[in-house]
């Protein structure tokens, strides 16, 4: 993973972050309502990931940005929840240790922002991101939390940090 680097969002990563999720999503079948392409940040994440406890991160190689993933409070959450957001990855960004460095960078995020949880919904099918909650000690509930409006998502996952 020597030539990959994750950094904190900037501005000009707008419109590659929202190519990503508008390219990933309908990869696994989650473009219809209810999933987060529809979320009105998609077009300005850095905007949205300056708020109060947010924070999100691209994996740039050579130059390119090819992934992502950040955090920010749980919407209608306790306070001590935050959500694992919008954390993408083309494929040449896939099986090469980029999910398992961005999570850790992700969680990192959210123990410094007094964060003691983390909440994270996914759908049937991905499979390896699945893998990956389980391995970064995430464990399955059995129905969401919050009120983040993505009621296609069917997989649910918590974890203490």
């Amino acid at each position: 993973m020597t030539d990959i680097r994750i950094r904190p969002i900037e501005a000009r990563d707008n419109a590659a972050v929202a190519g990503i999720i508008r390219a990933v999503m309908p990869e696994f079948g989650a473009d219809g309502p209810g999933f987060a392409i529809h979320d009105a940040e998609v077009d300005a994440m850095y905007e949205a990931y300056t708020r109060p406890r947010s924070a999100y991160f691209v994996v740039e190689r050579d130059g390119k940005v090819i992934g992502g993933g950040g955090i920010a409070p749980l919407e209608g959450g306790d306070a001590d929840v935050c959500e694992l957001r919008k954390m993408y990855f083309l494929p040449e960004a896939r099986g090469v240790g980029a999910g398992s460095a961005m999570m850790l960078r992700c969680l990192d995020a959210a123990r410094a922002h007094g964060f003691r949880r983390c909440y994270l919904e996914t759908l049937t099918g991905m499979d390896a991101a699945k893998a990956l909650y389980l391995r970064h000690g995430f464990r399955a509930i059995a129905s969401p939390m919050g009120g983040t409006g993505h009621f296609s998502c069917d997989r649910f996952y918590l974890r203490e940090i």
